[in-house]
Parts: C-alpha cells; sequence; structure tokens
C-alpha cells in the first residue's frame, strides 16, 4: 500500500490513498480533492473512522434518504459521488478553490494502528495531518478544519495542541467536553457511545478487508487490503464501552479526549443544533462561550444533524468563514454578528436572527417557581411546605403554567433547582423541559436525530450534586463529578440541575410545562429508526440511559419526593428574551 494513484475525474484532480506518516511511524490514508492544475490553495482537512471511501448513501442509507426528501438542496448541483458521512463534498468547494483532505484515522479505514478514540495520540495525529496538509506543493499554507460530530469534536482537541498552519475551525455539531457532553449527563452514563462503537465504527475498522464495503469509485477495499479475524480486530482498538464503565467519574481519561478550549485560540465558527440534546448542543455552546479565541462566532440551527451542514444556507455561511480566513476574501465576514440564530416556532418554522453575544444580553432570566397544589410554574414561590412524590420509573411529575397571556420567546440555557429525598442511596433525576399546545398536545421538532424532540432536556445523579463554584453561573450549574455523595435515604438534598440550551417561541395560549423523572423521557407517538441507530428512537434519539450496570434497580427504581416551601423555592430558571 505504499503507492498510491492520482486521476483527474469531474473537473478535480484526486490522490487516492495518500500517505501520511506519523511521528511513530505509523502510515495513515488521505483521499486528497483539488483543483486541477499546479496552483496553490488552502485545504480543509478533516480526520475520522467512519471510511473515507464508504459512500454516505450506503453506509447512512436511511439519512441519506431523509436529507434528499426535506432538503433536496443539500444533493443540488453535485454528482455525489463523493458524497461520505459528516464531511464536505468536495465537488461543492473545489471549483472555489479548496483543497479538500479526508484522513482515515489510526486504525480505521484504510489507515492501520490501534483503534482509540480521542485518546492523545489521536489528537497528535490530527496535529500532523494538519502540518502535512500545509507542506504540500499545492497548499498555500494555510489549513482550516470541517465537518460534522466527530469530525468536530476532533477540531477543538487538534486546535488545543497549536499546529501553527492551523487558520480556522468551523466545528459544526461537535461536543467539547467527553465527560459532561457525551458519555455522561449530569454523571449518568449514556449507552450511545455503546452502540456507535458497534454499529459505526467496528463496521469500517482497518482489516474488515474483504468482509468490509467497497469503495464505489476506486473498487479499492474501504478497510484496507487484509482481512483480520474478529479476535484480531478486537486487539487492535480499545473497548471504549468498557472504559467508559471503568471511569465513572471525571478525571485523566476523560480530559484526554476534551479539548482545553483556553488553549483554542484560532478563529471559530461554533455551529450548534436547537435539537442536539444528548450529544453535542451544550460543547458547541461551551466552545464558543469559554474558547480563548477573540475571533469567534455561533450559528444555531434546527432541523437533523447532517443536512444542514449540506444545504446552500450550510455551505454559504462556511464559505464566507473560510473565504475571510484562508484567503484573505473582503466579504464583509468581519463584520458578521457573533451569533446568528434560527430562532425556533412551532411547526418546524425558523426565523433568522442576529445578536452580539451568548446567552443574550438583554435575557429577562426569569424564576418559575413549582407549585405542588395544582402541579402549577408559579410566578410567585408558594408559602407553605409542601412535598410530591413519584416513582422513579414511572412517569414523573409535570409542572404547567397556566396558558400565556402574551407570545413568550425563551432562548438559551436553564438551570432548575430542587430540594429532593430518595427512598434509596440514589437518585437520577431527568428533566423535561416542554410546551403544550391549547389542545394539550405537546409541541415537538425534528432534533438532530430523533423527529419527535422535546423543548429542552437535563440530567442529574443526586450523588454527583458537587458544584464547582468557580466554573458554576446561575443559569449553568457546573458539576465537579469528582467525588459521589451517597444519599441517606429519606434524607434532603439540594440540587442545582443544567438544563441544556434551547429556544422556542411559546404563542400566546400555550403552556409551558416541566416534567422530573427518574428515566429517560418517551413521547407517546410511534418511534422512529435509523439505519446506523441500534435502539427506536422515542423521543431522546439514541441518547438514552438505560445500562443497569450504572442504573441498578435496587439503588435507581425507589420513590423520589420533592420538598417545596418558603426555604426550599424550587423553581426553573428560564432565559426569557423581551420583545424588540
Amino acid at each position: 500500500m505504499s503507492q498510491y494513484k492520482s486521476e483527474v475525474r469531474d473537473g478535480m484532480c484526486i490522490d487516492w490513498d495518500v500517505p501520511i506518516t506519523m511521528d511513530d511511524g505509523v502510515v495513515l490514508r488521505a483521499d486528497v480533492f483539488r483543483p486541477v492544475g499546479d496552483g496553490k490553495h488552502p485545504a480543509l482537512v478533516s480526520y475520522g473512522p467512519y471510511g473515507k471511501g464508504l459512500a454516505f448513501q450506503e453506509g447512512y442509507k436511511t439519512a441519506w434518504e431523509i436529507m434528499c426528501r426535506d432538503f433536496p438542496d443539500a444533493v443540488r448541483g453535485t454528482t455525489n459521488q463523493y458524497q461520505n458521512w459528516e464531511v464536505v463534498d468536495p465537488e461543492k468547494w473545489v471549483p472555489d478553490g479548496y483543497a479538500c483532505v479526508r484522513v482515515d484515522s489510526r486504525g480505521a479505514g484504510r489507515s492501520p494502528g490501534f483503534l482509540d478514540h480521542n485518546n492523545a495520540r489521536e489528537n497528535r495525529d490530527f496535529y500532523n495531518c494538519i502540518e502535512w496538509a500545509a507542506a504540500q506543493p499545492w497548499c498555500s499554507g494555510k489549513v482550516g478544519l470541517n465537518g460534522i460530530s466527530y469530525y468536530g469534536s476532533g477540531q477543538w482537541r487538534a486546535a488545543a495542541l497549536q499546529p501553527p498552519h492551523l487558520a480556522a475551525i468551523c466545528v459544526w455539531e461537535g461536543w467539547a467536553d467527553n465527560y459532561r457532553d457525551s458519555t455522561h449527563h449530569g454523571g449518568i452514563v449514556c449507552t450511545f457511545r455503546k452502540h456507535w462503537q458497534e454499529m459505526q465504527v467496528k463496521t469500517v475498522q482497518h482489516g474488515m478487508g474483504t468482509r468490509g464495503p467497497k469503495n464505489p469509485i476506486t473498487g479499492d477495499l474501504v478497510c484496507g487490503p487484509e482481512t483480520l479475524t474478529d479476535e484480531e480486530l478486537a486487539r487492535n482498538r480499545s473497548d471504549m464501552w468498557a472504559d467508559v464503565l471503568a471511569h465513572p467519574l471525571d478525571g485523566p481519561y476523560y480530559r484526554e479526549r476534551s479539548g482545553d478550549l483556553s488553549k483554542v485560540v484560532v478563529p471559530v465558527l461554533s455551529a450548534a443544533n436547537w435539537g442536539g440534546q444528548g450529544l453535542h448542543m451544550r460543547g458547541n455552546s461551551e466552545g464558543f462561550m469559554r474558547a480563548a479565541s477573540k475571533q469567534k462566532w455561533l450559528e444555531i440551527h434546527g432541523g437533523s444533524h447532517w443536512a444542514p451542514f449540506y444545504t446552500d444556507y450550510g455551505v454559504a455561511l462556511q464559505k464566507r468563514f473560510f473565504d475571510y480566513f484562508l484567503k484573505g476574501a473582503q466579504n464583509g465576514w468581519d463584520k458578521q454578528p457573533r451569533v446568528q440564530l434560527n430562532v425556533r416556532h412551532p411547526g418546524e418554522k425558523y426565523v433568522l436572527r442576529h445578536e452580539n453575544e451568548w446567552p443574550l444580553a438583554r435575557t429577562k432570566w426569569t424564576r418559575l417557581y413549582l407549585d405542588p397544589q395544582g402541579m402549577r410554574l408559579s410566578p410567585k414561590p408558594v408559602a407553605a411546605t409542601q412535598t410530591v412524590a413519584y416513582d422513579a420509573m414511572g412517569k414523573g411529575v409535570t409542572f404547567s403554567t397556566p396558558p400565556l397571556e402574551e407570545e413568550t420567546e425563551i432562548t438559551g440555557p436553564s438551570a432548575l433547582k430542587l430540594w429532593i429525598s430518595s427512598s434509596t442511596s440514589d437518585a437520577d433525576l431527568f428533566v423535561v423541559l416542554r410546551v403544550f399546545a391549547p389542545d394539550d398536545k405537546e409541541v415537538l421538532f425534528q432534533g438532530a436525530l430523533d423527529p419527535n424532540t422535546p423543548i429542552g432536556q437535563g440530567w442529574l445523579r443526586a450523588s454527583h450534586r458537587k458544584l464547582d463554584p468557580q466554573r458554576s453561573l446561575p443559569y449553568r450549574p457546573y458539576h465537579t463529578h469528582d467525588e459521589k455523595k451517597p444519599l441517606k435515604p429519606g434524607e434532603m438534598v439540594e440540587l442545582d440541575i443544567e438544563i441544556w440550551p434551547t429556544c422556542i417561541v411559546v404563542p400566546r395560549g400555550y403552556r409551558i410545562g416541566l416534567t422530573i423523572l427518574g428515566r429517560d423521557y418517551e413521547h407517546e407517538g410511534a418511534a422512529a429508526t435509523l439505519s446506523n441507530m441500534k435502539n427506536p428512537m422515542r423521543g431522546c434519539g439514541p441518547f438514552i440511559h438505560d445500562d443497569p450496570t450504572d442504573r441498578p434497580p435496587a439503588v435507581f427504581d425507589g420513590k423520589v419526593t420533592l420538598h417545596v416551601g418558603p426555604d426550599r423555592a424550587a423553581h426553573v430558571l428560564l432565559p426569557v428574551i423581551p420583545p424588540a
């Protein structure tokens, strides 16, 4: 596999399977799509485990079909032959003078080596690939990073290493904190990573050989020429799920696999999804707020996890950003407002609006107090001590406002203050921010993955209630997750629960609701499915919390009691945006 081949087709010069030698001698493989001729061009580099030769249409069939159906502009103006999951379509970028570099990460696709996601070795590989691209004769010396999800989250980590030729990053729906954004929600383990490795990574691990797919253009085996046994493949990869279960608290394992945002100094475009509850929304907003870069922008959209990236809207936004920082184009990006929101209204309606900061400076932080008398969300705290109990694995309890007297916009992060006791030594709190129409039908949206996603969600394991006072904000409590503080059955404890950022303009006559329960939210309608996801989706997508090792029924299937009173003013803090 030492040689690579080049050809000119569809107006591009394509170098297939280019070797990139790492500092430890391992040779990774990349496909390079670039303009024909001898010019020098900025490079857009992506590095990830999904198989650079696997066609989007084959590997993610239902996602592709949904995108074609709902976002036809995403697949217009291209032959779609070179479409690959979550990275740029070169046919939309090469004609504008960009070289697109797709690298199979170590141990995946055509790149040999030990597969260990997001670790220090992989981050150093990404750094090396950036510097390799900058040194090529066809490159101008400026490198940008672009891509969705895995290809986004890796950017935070690579940028923190500060490669000299990295000029800008576009993190499109990419988590930043491996523990809080990805593997654990409020300290509760999320089973997504278990199924993700099984269904999306092991299927294209290097060494699958003839058991794996073929590149539809070159005919080459997507996973390399050698075919290994299952035992050999297992020895060549870490067991991510076993590692997650072995590390229930935050610490060095997760810090190695998280981006140090204080060291991210390059220009940043962080693109989030309101419906990215459970994986990316938090990382994109935290990344924007905490990155050290003085040149950073936040964009938030709706719709599916993948389609907006490929639409005319998404591509135009990315090109304006990269044209400015990689080409020096005077296109007005320097005057671009720092925040671009697609403000949500019921019925999948979005209205574009620009802001200057996040959270919005004009936010009217509004407390709605839990009142068990009538299960209300009230503007005033209760006068008398009250309790309300629920079975953790039941339907929980729902508090709601009366029908709103005027249209109300909620945009930003939220937080919930509670006092609880449990019949056992712990309790998991699942919090769902909801909106109900006058006919009591819940307002749901197409989320990043689940077509029936509620307005907002938050999580906390009561034994993980310890706060970091330096990092906590009134609207975003920050938990240390560095020790467990078990409960004594019946003992009351105070909890601060982070609810991930959201946006909804609630019409007059609608109600705002808050549900608290001890298990994942489920809507009442039919479940949805995607070909690359393990579980049927019932409102939380694949981001569910049902591992019996992490949530033994003896501990988490108890009875939880909420305590409310004059000295226990339980409330949800909402980011209400005044009318313009």
